[in-house]
């Protein structure tokens, strides 16, 4: 399928002009056969002009002088073919250039005047023939038809050389035709090529909506688009302020009972409740956290952002090997020099901590962190070497909307959040054996 606009408004117009060009074509021949027809009864006429002022009559017979006016009628390469007929057909006169041929033509004197028409000889040779019935020479009475003859096949050279430069002629007008096109939607087509360019200004986060500096045609375009893009951005802020609030809402009065249950603690009973307590107050306290994030780090409906990995990954080792600084833990990156991945720099800060976090605390020794790009995709792997995941857990652990930290303790919302960020970027989150020897989380985004 096309996808190039310009290139299908061009082969469209193409196939238009050609389609044109072909029913034009038979129109132009059928033209110049005619004009050219008119200027073969024109010549012939003319000829047989020559001839009737020639004529003579003298003592009832016709004579022609031996040489006639027009000089090219009296040599006999010259292709002039005259005849004078009686009134009863029979020939009485002809010219030089028709000794060599046998022309078998028989006039119709039935006082029509004149007469152009075409006929074939036996052999298939065709003629032109202007044929003038005269009844006065020189002021005489006479009865005769004077006829002059041109063969057609000199006719059909002259339409083929015509034809053959009309074929050139139209190949070289379709050719400057469809680069006058191709120039006109070029420059048609630019304010497409400018408002495409200010969507990626937008996309990439550079400028917050369109111009005003488009055709008409594109202005409502434009005009919905900043206002679906101010919409959103007021929507998220929105929504981002009323979540903020309600943590803050929530989190006093969790501070107090927070406070409340480190008080209680004076029988065994009420140290059990304590325990209770603070454990469905930490419980609490994570799920406001994590609904935090969900809201906070959900992809941008129009803007993409490109956040280059490497300088994240050295922040993020960095701290972690200070929290676990007892584990030694060896990381090695295989990130190409200046890869970036489309994401937002808050969202992928917050899904590679997960995951880190998660490789750091679980493994042996070892973490891995890799990339690998291609023309349409961006995959990012993080492995580690610890216990990895059962096989049976992974489909479950892995499925939209579950909720992590409840079916397996000790992790936290960690790959909750990262599977919700995964999810509103589109893109694919999978779970595998590590080279390693344990978990390999691996996720693909799309360059689209």
């Amino acid at each position: 399928m096309i996808r190039s606009l310009r290139v299908r408004l061009m082969l469209a117009a193409a196939v238009l002009a050609v389609l044109f060009m072909l029913a034009l074509l038979p129109a132009l021949q059928k033209a110049f056969s005619l004009a050219l027809q008119e200027s073969i009864e024109q010549r012939l006429a003319s000829d047989v002009t020559t001839l009737i002022s020639s004529a003579r009559i003298e003592h009832g017979q016709l004579r022609m002088p031996a040489l006639l006016p027009d000089e090219q009628y009296n040599l006999p390469e010259s292709g002039l073919m005259g005849y004078v007929f009686d009134r009863q057909g029979t020939l009485v006169w002809r010219s030089r250039a028709t000794s060599a041929s046998a022309i078998n033509y028989q006039p119709r004197y039935d006082g029509r005047g004149n007469e152009f028409a075409r006929i074939r000889q036996a052999d298939g040779e065709e003629f032109f023939v202007y044929d003038v019935e005269v009844k006065l020479l020189g002021g005489k009475s006479a009865a005769y038809s004077i006829v002059a003859l041109q063969p057609v096949r000199e006719y059909h050279n002259t339409l083929d050389g015509l034809r053959e430069k009309l074929y050139l002629g139209f190949g070289a007008a379709l050719l400057a035709l469809l680069m006058l096109l191709w120039a006109g939607l070029t420059w048609g087509l630019r304010s497409l090529r400018h408002l495409s360019r200010e969507l990626d200004q937008v996309e990439s986060g550079t400028r917050e909506g369109l111009s005003r500096e488009h055709p008409s045609e594109l202005l409502r375009l434009t005009g919905s688009l900043n206002r679906l893009l101010h919409s959103e951005r007021e929507q998220r802020q929105r929504y981002r302020d009323s979540l903020d609030d309600l943590a803050h809402s929530l989190k006093t009065p969790l501070t107090v009972l927070q406070g409340v249950s480190e008080s209680l603690g004076q029988t065994p009973d009420e140290r059990e409740q304590a325990r209770v307590l603070q454990s469905q107050i930490e419980r609490m306290s994570q799920q406001i956290d994590y609904q935090l994030q969900r809201a906070s780090l959900r992809k941008s409906g129009l803007v993409r952002h490109q956040v280059e990995v490497r300088p994240l990954l050295d922040s993020l080792c960095s701290t972690l090997a200070k929290v676990y600084r007892d584990k030694h833990v060896h990381v090695s990156l295989d990130i190409p020099a200046q890869a970036q991945v489309p994401m937002e720099q808050g969202a992928l800060l917050e899904l590679l901590g997960n995951l880190l976090e998660n490789a750091y605390r679980l493994c042996l020794e070892q973490v891995r962190v890799s990339l690998r790009q291609s023309s349409g995709q961006v995959e990012l792997c993080v492995e580690d070497d610890g216990l990895g995941v059962p096989v049976e857990q992974r489909q479950r652990i892995l499925q939209r909307g579950e909720r992590l930290d409840a079916q397996h303790p000790g992790q936290g919302i960690g790959l909750a959040v990262v599977k919700d960020i995964v999810d509103s970027y589109d893109a694919q989150l999978s779970l595998d054996d590590s080279a390693l020897g344990g978990a390999a989380f691996r996720i693909v985004f799309s360059r689209d």
